[in-house]
């Protein structure tokens, strides 16, 4: 499966308008390469260069089989593109929260998609953790995208 953006390549620079000092909405993603039986997808965006620790920035699961791409700015909602529902991040709300570091190091943002084999089936503001365990053993493939971002 591979995982790609039009706004940046792997590895590069994120847009400020996906970030905090800019507009903080979603950047737009496409994939391919799907394995055949994929019932669901789920997206998980961390920073693992936070002063904190890892810090989850989205969290976007039960996003429909059928679904290639997501677009830009999706919107905050606990439901989305039919059956996707939104986790809870680590600024505590539904929804994308884009890049915003201390001053210093550039921070990487690792967006990872997830192909299963079943559907979380967790309600809306759902954490990471709680829906990595939901598809332990379900996981048929994955795909990861970088972006680094500083201030």
């Amino acid at each position: 499966m591979h995982l790609s953006s039009s706004v940046f390549e792997n590895g590069e620079r994120m847009p400020v308008k996906y970030t905090g000092d800019g507009q903080d909405v979603s950047p737009p993603l496409a994939w391919q390469g799907a394995p055949d039986g994929t019932k669901a997808f789920v997206l998980i965006c961390d920073d693992p260069d936070a002063p904190v620790g890892n810090w989850i920035h989205w969290v976007l699961y039960d996003i429909p089989a059928d679904t290639r791409a997501l677009p830009e700015n999706l919107p905050p909602r606990e439901k989305v593109l039919g059956s996707a529902r939104h986790g809870r991040n680590d600024f505590r709300k539904l929804g994308y929260g884009g890049p915003a570091p201390p001053p210093g190091k550039p921070h990487r943002y690792i967006f990872t998609l997830y192909a299963v084999d079943r559907p979380t089936g967790l309600p809306a503001g759902a954490g990471k953790g709680e829906v990595l365990q939901a598809v332990q053993g379900h996981v048929t493939a994955k795909a990861q995208l970088t972006a680094v971002y500083s201030r």
